[in-house]
């Protein structure tokens, strides 16, 4: 959210009221729902810009979410191991101008390396995997078990920022005002 001291937590959408089979579907409706969240608990006291993202990992139409337990994160990087997987990022803006939602999804392909279990195990002690999807933060020691990244690394952090840039001025946000 651009302007604003709070957020919209991600506790606050319940995820499985979406589609869980379309990652890509899921990004968008999960990144609208943030906007219209806060524009529900703003009312009258809208502001003029309003911002939501949401970011899933998928291997094919496989959902990786946030494990729940250190088990949870080893099955999801032995499934990652060796493999090819997308990142999917919605972003929603609203802008208050316009009074409307627009809302982009990109996505790259990230490759990761084979890994042993004794690579898991010193991963998964580093605690790095907890509260984030697909159990790895690439900006993070992750880094150390990507083979290749094909489109914008930071589109796999959370926030695409060429793309962010673009929406920003497609829709008009004030630079420098």
């Amino acid at each position: 959210m651009l302007g604003l001291p709070f957020s919209v937590k991600p506790a606050e959408i319940d995820e499985s009221l979406f589609n869980q089979n379309d990652p890509e579907k899921l990004t968008r409706e999960l990144a609208v729902k943030k906007v219209e969240k806060v524009i529900d608990i703003m009312k009258s006291r809208l502001p003029y810009w309003i911002f939501g993202a949401d970011t899933v990992i998928a291997i094919g139409n496989k959902i990786l979410g946030k494990p729940d337990s250190r088990e949870n994160a080893a099955l999801m990087l032995k499934e990652l191991s060796g493999k090819k997987h997308k990142v999917i990022t919605s972003m929603a803006l609203y802008c208050g101008r316009e009074k409307k939602i627009d809302c982009r999804t990109v996505s790259c392909t990230v490759s990761f390396a084979s890994l042993s279990n004794e690579d898991i195990d010193w991963y998964l002690e580093t605690n790095e995997w907890q509260g984030v999807a697909g159990a790895y933060r690439i900006q993070e020691l992750a880094g150390c078990l990507i083979d290749k990244i094909d489109g914008s690394p930071s589109t796999v952090v959370g926030l695409p920022l060429r793309e962010f840039y673009v929406m920003l001025k497609d829709n008009g946000y004030p630079y420098g005002a």
